[in-house]
């Protein structure tokens, strides 16, 4: 782990000359627990974005877009540098990050249908499962969502959730005069969507502040795919961006694996969009953070800010996800998602973490943090990990030596498992494989795959690959041994 401090530290040395101190009662502050219980556990208001690839962030080094109130959460909590998803769609990660379980448990492979979320056929995908919303209701939490769920049964709310307003549907043509479900009934939403979720998310706030709450504050933005890509941005960082330069994106020939979204491909508009839209997001946290130093609930709320899956924007001639090439792929800016988290006066300021994370190490890491790790279910088993230590520097030397760097994915019959050094894909039952040196070829352009030499790594990496499949695969949702998905299939 690598930790920064010099710039907190600095600031409290300049806040001690320039501030007097109080000398009369009257001048200082009342405490926070003087008006609540202070054995209360933390509220939580956990940020997951849409099809949203950290190298998009200002905090992860993108020079163009402007995020300064991520970057602001990042320079108060943690950042991992190196969280991957599980998969490259959004129903299949939100079902892991809310049930620590990979695909082939949870058995939502790709993205759920509309028939599944509107309608006759709809029902919850999650219902076998003990979901994290449950735990924290079960556990003394108020649970509100606001924004994207896209796991089924959408019009009703589900897995613990008291406070419901979503949309109808999983995809987004556009953020604006959009259909959107509240008090169980389908409405017209004039304006811009983005802002209706963090309105609604600090509803919730101010409604349940006296209690210990969890905001699952679910954007549909940025999104970046689709026809909307080719339609100019029209919020206000709309002129902003308009004719900008934008080095971080690519400009690069097409991949031949390339299949959809190529009418945008390195467009100025798309690039244009992508950007209005990632800073649309962080307006959004800005507010929120706002809301909860307004109500003096900020030292007592963790921000768990991250995305749903990574995304490319040119690299490697790529645009989108690992579903939008044929085949389905396993690239790392695919996988690579934002991963950060901020609590004041628990989690220390400036630091970040390369040890490799899975949004499956998610749930148990919550759940451990917020000292419930006794709630986390054991069947079906999952494979995540608890790196709340990471985050509260209980982790000792030894343990932290000990993390393993290795992070498995799946979409269908393509599996990849990467390591500290190498990435093997797979895909069933007959390929294309790739192994990459990702040491050495980090943006993986060369595959090693069948190269003289490569013959002993490549056995390991897929007798690993196979070992965590056999381990943790659900028989009736794994695809490569003749199992289902509850999610139409993509590949054959």
């Amino acid at each position: 782990m690598r930790i920064s401090t010099a710039g907190p530290l600095l600031s409290l040395i300049l806040t001690a000359i320039l501030i007097p101190t109080p000398t009369t009662p009257a001048q200082t502050p009342p405490a926070a627990d003087e008006t609540r219980d202070a054995k209360r556990p933390p509220n939580v208001v956990f940020i997951l974005t849409d099809n949203q690839g950290a190298w998009t962030l200002g905090c992860y080094g993108n020079p163009d877009i402007r995020t300064p109130h991520i970057d602001r959460l990042a320079a108060e909590g943690m950042r991992f540098t190196r969280a991957l998803s599980s998969n490259p769609v959004c129903s299949p990660t939100r079902a892991t990050f809310l049930t620590g379980l990979m695909p082939s448990q949870h058995g939502i492979h790709s993205f759920l249908d509309p028939k599944y979320m509107m309608g006759p056929e709809a029902y919850d995908t999650l219902d076998e499962f003990q979901t994290l919303p449950e735990i924290l209701r079960d556990a003394g939490y108020v649970c509100g969502l606001s924004g994207k769920w896209h796991l089924g049964a959408n019009l009703t709310p589900s897995n613990g959730f008291s406070f419901w307003v979503t949309k109808p549907d999983g995809s987004t043509r556009e953020f604006y005069d959009q259909q959107v479900i509240e008090d169980g009934k389908l409405r017209n939403e004039a304006g811009y969507t983005t802002e209706l979720w963090t309105r609604k998310g600090i509803e919730f706030i101010e409604q349940n502040q006296e209690r210990p709450f969890f905001l699952f504050l679910a954007y549909n933005g940025p999104y970046n795919l689709g026809r909307l890509m080719a339609n100019p941005p029209k919020n206000r960082h709309a002129e902003y961006y308009r004719g900008k330069e934008f080095k971080s994106f690519p400009v690069d020939t097409m991949h031949p694996w390339q299949d959809a979204n190529k009418y945008f491909h390195n467009t100025q508009t798309a690039m244009e969009r992508c950007a209005a839209e990632t800073s649309g997001v962080d307006d959004g946290v800005g507010e929120l953070m706002a809301t909860l130093e307004r109500l003096g609930i900020d030292d007592e709320t963790l921000i768990v800010y991250a995305a749903d899956q990574g995304w490319m924007g040119g690299q490697n001639g790529l645009w989108g996800m690992g579903d939008h090439t044929k085949p389905v792929t396993a690239f790392e800016l695919m996988m690579q998602i934002p991963l950060i988290f901020r609590h004041p006066g628990r989690i220390a300021a400036g630091q970040t973490s390369d040890r490799m994370v899975s949004n499956y190490d998610f749930m148990p890491s919550l759940l451990s943090y917020l000292g419930l790790s006794e709630r986390m279910p054991q069947q079906p088993p999952s494979p995540g990990r608890d790196f709340s230590p990471m985050l509260t520097g209980t982790r000792s030397p030894e343990e932290e030596t000990e993390w393993d760097d290795t992070v498995f994915y799946e979409m269908e019959v393509c599996r990849a498992v990467r390591s500290e050094r190498w990435k093997y894909v797979s895909r069933h039952p007959n390929g294309p494989y790739e192994l990459y040196d990702m040491q050495n070829d980090p943006q993986e352009r060369v595959n090693l795959y069948g190269q003289p030499g490569m013959e002993t790594v490549r056995k390991e990496m897929a007798e690993q690959l196979d070992a965590f499949f056999t381990r943790y695969a659900d028989p009736k949702y794994d695809i490569w041994n003749g199992g289902g998905s509850k999610a139409k299939r993509h590949t054959k």
